[in-house]
């Protein structure tokens, strides 16, 4: 009995989804609000009922992040951003402009392809299913190999929901078998209209290397500043909050606590009383030695994903140091960025890097080299004082949290930002957006424009046009001519005749040079040329036609 490689079947499984989630969308989109809210109600009552289920799945088949943690990510990624998205006008005249006489329309875009995550599975697939069929799309997901059970099963738990609310069979697809093989057909595929990437910068890039509009978010390294105005105790508190919330899996969460000479003494009091271990030299060796792969202190180190959203206690016994049982996160002092200093990258799990500047300034330099590392991405600020907030505005990151915890923040959980999964970076971070992904990224808008001018009076009506100075015409033979005398004015004896000239007859180019001539002549430009010169090198050419 013959049987088929794993690539091969996976590719087969993608094209089929491809397939009939093409169907999907094109019946989708002549769905009515009505129809559409319906189904995405449907789908939020059975994520509501199965959201422990599925965080269950996740922790059990990853190893990473909090059960109580993914459970309510699975809920923010349909209640709370169904109570978001559900007035969104994602159909019809979106505007109309009566002065103009414009109108705006929404149309979707299809079938999308959606790259999920290990970090955040079934959150991600849950929140780019609703955002997809709010805009009338259907989606059709390539998981990460090392989610793929849970992955799997938010796919089919979002889709028999919606489709007993009415929705097309295939509204959404989700590889049972991903490989690499499978996630580049589906990238290259004709009938996938965009892809949304979350994932690791590889997978990132070769998403926007498909040839296909892609939607792309990178890593994050998010700085946290305790300025000497904040509220440090709120601080310490917003930011162990994040940093702890699924065991720090979100990419807007903290990676570095920057503080001044002037508050440092009485924010590492309340890291220890929030239950931060403040490690030593050594012990943050140590623990950089088993978070990193290969040379911890090389410039942009790998993490071990054995050590992604894991518990500050996991970490400190396996790299050997005691820390005190409640301990909920370890803090190791950095001196610089970069090389030697592998706690100022990104550390997806319960580590933070510490920083001590002298004042706000070194505070803006210092965040500007953190988050080169994550450029685009977040940045959080604690601070009382307004003008600092406009002065760290400028950052090179997409969101710029104040008093508040990065991972609820950056996501929208705490914030007014809209609920989201995917967090763009902007092309700082090469990314084609810079906001939290909603419906409104994932339709098209057509635009329908009256004439309200009359196109055979355009340009006799245009008074400021008909007051331009008008210059003279020239013939072809006369452009010709004026580009060789140009030529030899500017001390450019290697010059050729052009196609052009050679189009022209002896007698063409010997009235027009005459013409043009007299007009050099008038420049005062003429007697820097040799007439004669020119007029042989032109009839020459034109006898060897």
């Amino acid at each position: 009995m013959k049987t088929l490689d794993v690539d091969l079947c996976s590719i087969q499984e993608a094209r089929d989804l491809v397939r009939n989630g093409k169907e999907a969308a094109n019946q989708i989109a002549y769905f009515s609000d009505e129809q559409i809210d319906a189904i995405l109600k449907n789908i939020v009552k059975a994520v509501e009922t199965n959201a422990y289920y599925l965080a269950d799945l996740a922790v059990e088949e990853t190893g990473f992040g909090k059960l109580e943690d993914k459970a309510f990510k699975n809920y923010a990624a349909s209640t709370l951003l169904y109570d978001e998205i559900k007035e969104y006008q994602t159909s019809g005249i979106l505007q109309f402009d009566e002065k103009n006489k414009i109108f705006k329309v929404a149309e979707p875009m299809g079938l999308i392809l959606g790259i999920t995550p290990s970090t955040n599975p079934t959150s991600t697939i849950i929140y780019k299913s609703m955002v997809s069929i709010k805009a009338r799309n259907a989606i059709v997901f390539a998981p990460h190999p090392s989610a793929k059970r849970c992955s799997v099963a938010a796919a089919e738990l979002v889709r028999k929901a919606a489709v007993e609310a009415g929705a097309p069979e295939s509204i959404v697809g989700c590889v049972m078998n991903p490989t690499l093989e499978s996630t580049n057909e589906l990238m290259h595929s004709k009938d996938i209209a965009l892809i949304i990437a979350t994932g690791g910068p590889g997978m990132v890039k070769a998403a926007y290397s498909s040839g296909k509009p892609a939607i792309g978010v990178g890593a994050g390294n998010s700085p946290a500043y305790i300025e000497k105005t904040a509220d440090v105790k709120k601080a310490i508190s917003n930011i162990v909050a994040s940093k702890t919330f699924d065991n720090g899996t979100i990419c807007a969460s903290e990676q570095a606590i920057i503080c001044e000479e002037a508050n440092k003494d009485q924010v590492l009091q309340e890291l220890k009383a929030q239950g931060c271990y403040l490690m030593t030299k050594e012990e943050t060796d140590k623990v950089c030695q088993i978070l990193f792969r290969g040379n911890s202190h090389g410039c942009n180190p790998a993490m071990n994903p054995k050590f992604v959203g894991q518990s500050a206690i996991k970490i400190a016994e396996a790299a050997g140091i005691s820390v005190p049982s409640d301990t909920k996160i370890l803090v190791g002092p950095q001196v610089g960025v970069g090389q030697g200093n592998p706690l100022s990258f990104e550390k997806l799990t319960t580590v933070l890097g510490f920083y001590v500047v002298k004042d706000w300034e070194e505070a803006c330099a210092l965040s500007i080299k953190l988050l080169q590392n994550g450029i685009g991405h977040t940045m959080s600020l604690h601070t009382g004082d307004p003008d600092m907030i406009f002065r760290f505005s400028s950052k090179p990151a997409s969101r710029i949290l104040i008093n508040t915890g990065g991972s609820q923040g950056g996501t929208g959980i705490s914030t007014g930002l809209p609920i989201a999964f995917t967090l763009g970076c902007g092309t700082d971070g090469g990314s084609s957006v810079s906001d939290n992904l909603t419906p409104e990224h994932l339709i098209n808008i057509k635009t329908v424009a009256y004439g309200v001018r009359d196109v055979t009076q355009i340009v006799t009506n245009d008074h400021r046009f008909q007051a331009l100075p008008k210059q003279t015409i020239l013939s072809k033979s006369e452009a010709t001519v004026d580009a060789v005398c140009s030529a030899s004015v500017h001390c450019t004896p290697t010059s050729k005749p052009t196609k052009d000239t050679l189009n022209q007859t002896p007698q063409d180019i010997q009235v027009a040079f005459e013409r043009r001539q007299e007009t050099l002549a008038d420049e005062s430009i003429v007697e820097n040329i040799d007439n004669e010169a020119i007029v042989r090198e032109i009839l020459s050419a034109l006898k060897k036609r």
